[in-house]
């Protein structure tokens, strides 16, 4: 069975870059068979903050980077919808990042697993069900 799957937007440049050691093995097959492999648009403006900010660095200009990232590796764009948006803000307070926010309700709102090594998206009960295993 096919799933659909957001990306965390580490996991996103991890995939990108070919870092596959950074996250469990049995992902990078799980992402080869997903029904449809995405990010949120909250992970470009991510990318792009890292990279003005001088704390990331990319192999070619922001905007071709994207794109590149986006189509070579065959990733699709989840809409932020007003769902999401509203879903963001009920998510549990356990803490305030809104980006991490956006990409677990992107994850929610999708019906989709989450792919994140982030130890805090653990603690909200309201994923739990979405986070990809990190084992096998």
């Amino acid at each position: 069975m096919s799933e659909v799957i957001v990306l965390d937007t580490h996991i996103w440049l991890w995939l990108i870059n070919g870092n596959f050691d950074r996250f469990p093995d049995h992902w990078l097959e799980k992402f080869e068979l997903a029904e449809s492999l995405g990010v949120s648009p909250i992970s470009c403006y991510e990318i792009a903050l890292a990279n003005q900010r001088g704390r990331l660095e990319l192999s070619y200009p922001l905007q071709e980077w994207i794109q590149q990232a986006l189509t070579v590796a065959k990733i699709d764009i989840f809409s932020i919808t007003p769902e999401i948006a509203i879903r963001a803000v009920n998510l549990s307070a356990i803490h305030k990042d809104p980006f991490d926010r956006i990409i677990m309700a992107t994850a929610l709102a999708y019906g989709a697993k989450l792919a994140s090594i982030d130890n805090l998206f653990s603690k909200y009960v309201e994923i739990k069900d979405h986070l990809m295993e990190r084992g096998k």
